[in-house]
């Protein structure tokens, strides 16, 4: 056997113990951020299950005791629930298949199709990102107005369609696919539409997937639109409903924050379906 130096023994036990500081310190730093973002959410759903009385109480307590589930059923009831759930289910859903749909396909004609006024129109589409959406709303509800779509569901929905950020992330997907396989299929006769639908789509299923929730969660807590372009109570959003719920003069806190944990559930179901696809696929299942 091979001695090995005392000094050398020594170094390499110190750049362990340092290699274990870096790991607890960064582990510490990595689960306070998570601690903060995850706080707020547990304030909700802990505050949710309290009784009216104990909300404001001192000393402040974490956990609650004792539990009621009375404030769900107070604010469900209280609220017509399941028609804004299915208003904003609709036009989540809806609004989330076309834009998965638009921006794949605008994304994969930006990345496989090298003609010089494609980058112009890339540059015109990612500008847009640049205008907040206050500048550009009036416009939009001329527009809306215009169509007939004012205080319609239909109205809330065909504005968001044109999504920048998520034809950014379809476009760079669809860049690192080998242009082998394109031009494989085109030799064997395959259409264009055959190519982008039966070949690339299965490709991009983590993408599909990533676009697929950034979009749902923003048009279920989408608020300031749907308060400008719809006037009938009975076509209110979620998070419209969620808003009329505080009064004048006064709040009910344990309703509000109950409402507010109901609304957030599909959000969670639907992250829990998606999670393994975005995490577990490979982006690179088919390619040879």
């Amino acid at each position: 056997m091979i001695a090995i130096p005392e000094a050398t023994a020594e170094t390499v036990k110190v750049r362990k113990k340092q290699k274990v500081r870096r790991k607890i310190i960064v582990n510490a730093i990595a689960y306070s951020f998570i601690a903060i973002y995850v706080f707020p959410l547990y304030w909700i759903i802990a505050s949710s299950l309290k009784r009216p009385g104990d909300l404001f109480s001192y000393p402040i307590k974490l956990f609650p005791s004792p539990i009621t589930f009375s404030n769900y059923t107070n604010a469900w009831n209280s609220t017509d629930f399941p028609l804004y759930i299915r208003n904003t289910f609709f036009v989540a859903v809806v609004a989330t298949t076309l834009i998965v749909l638009l921006s794949l396909m605008c994304g994969y004609a930006l990345a496989i199709y090298k003609y010089k006024w494609m980058s112009i129109i890339f540059m015109c589409i990612i500008s847009t990102s640049m205008l907040p959406t206050e500048v550009i709303m009036n416009s939009v509800m001329h527009v809306v107005r215009g169509v007939g779509l004012y205080d319609n569901l239909w109205g809330i929905i065909i504005p968001v369609l044109g999504s920048s950020s998520n034809i950014l992330i379809a476009r760079q997907f669809f860049i690192t696919v080998p242009s082998s396989i394109m031009e494989s299929a085109r030799l064997e006769g395959a259409s264009e539409l055959s190519i982008f639908f039966r070949l690339m789509l299965p490709l991009a299923k983590p993408t599909i997937f990533v676009i697929t929730i950034f979009s749902f969660r923003s048009r279920w807590n989408s608020y300031v639109w749907p308060l400008i372009a719809l006037s009938d109570p009975k076509k209110n959003t979620i998070q419209v409903a969620l808003r009329n719920l505080v009064g004048a003069e006064s709040i009910d806190w344990s309703l509000l924050l109950s409402a507010t944990a109901i609304s957030i559930i599909p959000m969670f179901i639907i992250f829990l379906i998606f999670q393994k696809y975005i995490f577990g696929e490979d982006a690179s299942v088919g390619i040879k």
